[in-house]
């Protein structure tokens, strides 16, 4: 399904007004993104978004409009502080005005180097560090610096590490106009599964309308083989790259150092740099899901959450956890469980426990599908029945979770579209757009299906 857009401004405008009065797009998921257009950026010479994403729902259009309205209401204050700016440096002597010609004569020409004005005060802007400056600084030859830049080899490791630790810290940004291959890479963090299939497939759907191919590297295996993959990357450089499921991203600096985008999908902790970012609305699901128990009757229900340092499981059982103590049900905490993966092995050991307590629970949530089939497995074990006596809840909404015995209520992650998400993301960061909005979040929807039914004796 094509995005599409209807433009905010008056009725007859033409193709730049209605730019300039914001646009907003219908994602597949429902949203709405808002993007006004910002000008041109004085110092990257590119053009300048406000974008802002709206959830779906009932309310989502009239929302949208304000969120047109407040981001157009910030452009036209940054354009009259622009102008007041420029008025204040075109009068003679107020706070910041340029010298005219006839006052630099009277003062004798140039400021003196070491001067305000002078040629000591032009520094060099963070991030316009040239190939020679970082050389110089690593002690090493400019062709050493490119080895490093374009992940060729003939470089010592240490003094390597030391290149890329200095880019790092400079912040060297290398100059727009480099020759990119006509591919976006998908980088997983993650071990692969039917997930990170349907993400791939989301990419390819976007990679293939621009012309692009796409490019696949198991971050995980090349690491556990000793190679450099971040220096095979920037050996192919491709036109963009999407992390899938990581962590901190040490690679950024060297990616950006690189001029290659970077975009993160579904991260698991929060990023050290301002990395652009994909991810479902995991809290808004884990409510669906606890709303859902709630009206059938639970008031006993466990949670087994996914590892919690991942920022989704924090934010599944924080959904579960608020929604809870807004029904005047507190989350009882012995009924909590956090997995170190999210994993069959950890849903079943946290039911066995469970179900073997003295007053066990009516109802499970899982922090995913796979979870959510170890505690089948630990009810079958222990003889008890579902739904009738435990109901049970998911969250991805694998293609298994049709078909097990009985057909497992869950939360439908929208992974095909994250994957489309990020890749039009990187592609537009790569056709020199920037945005205000670094982070985009895309609806979940709760499934029911036949795991979840009122507690027995109701």
């Amino acid at each position: 399904m094509e995005p599409s857009w209807y433009g905010g401004g008056m009725s007859g405008e033409s193709g730049p007004r209605r730019r300039a009065r914001g646009e907003v797009e219908t994602l597949p998921s429902g949203s709405l993104r808002v993007r006004v257009y910002a000008g041109v950026d004085p110092v990257s010479k590119k053009r300048d978004y406000l974008v802002e994403t709206v959830p779906a729902g009932p309310q989502a259009a009239r929302r949208a409009e304000e969120v047109r309205a407040r981001l157009l209401r910030e452009v036209a204050e940054r354009r009259a502080s622009a102008a007041r700016a420029g008025e204040r440096r075109a009068t003679p002597g107020a706070p910041g005005a340029k010298a005219t010609p006839s006052a630099k004569a009277a003062s004798g020409g140039n400021a003196a180097p070491g001067t305000p004005g002078g040629n000591a005060a032009r520094r060099r802007p963070r991030g316009a560090l040239t190939v020679a400056a970082i050389a110089r600084l690593a002690g090493v030859s400019p062709p050493t610096v490119s080895k490093v830049l374009n992940g060729r080899s003939g470089v010592a490791p240490q003094t390597r590490r030391r290149v890329e630790e200095l880019l790092r810290e400079q912040g060297y940004r290398r100059p727009e106009k480099v020759v990119r291959a006509a591919c976006v890479e998908v980088a997983l963090y993650t071990q692969q599964s039917h997930v990170t299939v349907e993400i791939m497939r989301g990419v390819k759907e976007v990679a293939v309308r621009h012309g692009l191919a796409v490019g696949f590297t198991d971050v995980l295996r090349e690491a556990s083989t000793g190679r450099n993959w971040v220096q095979d990357l920037l050996a192919r450089r491709p036109t963009g790259v999407i992390a899938v499921h990581a962590g901190v991203i040490p690679e950024h600096g060297l990616l950006g150092a690189g001029a290659i985008p970077l975009v993160a999908l579904d991260p698991t902790s929060e990023p050290l740099h301002p990395v652009p970012s994909v991810s479902a609305a995991n809290r808004r699901g884990a409510f669906a899901a606890t709303r859902h128990l709630l009206d059938l009757g639970h008031r006993r229900i466990a949670v087994i959450a996914g590892p919690l340092e991942r920022l989704c499981a924090r934010a599944r059982l924080d959904g579960v956890r608020a929604t809870l103590q807004a029904a005047g049900v507190p989350l009882d905490e012995r009924l909590v469980r956090a997995g170190m993966w999210f994993s069959f092995e950890d849903g079943f050991s946290h039911a066995r426990e469970l179900l073997r307590l003295p007053d066990p629970p009516t109802a499970v949530l899982c922090g995913n599908d796979l979870q959510a089939f170890g505690v089948y497995e630990a009810a079958r074990q222990a003889g008890a029945g579902i739904p009738g006596d435990l109901s049970v809840v998911g969250f991805d909404d694998i293609s298994y979770a049709r078909w097990c015995g009985p057909p497992l209520t869950t939360v439908r992650q929208p992974f095909a579209e994250m994957g489309a998400t990020a890749a039009e993301l990187v592609l537009a960061l790569a056709a020199g757009e920037s945005f205000t909005q670094s982070h985009i979040e895309l609806a979940t929807a709760l499934i029911v299906r036949d795991s979840t039914a009122p507690p027995s004796g109701r």
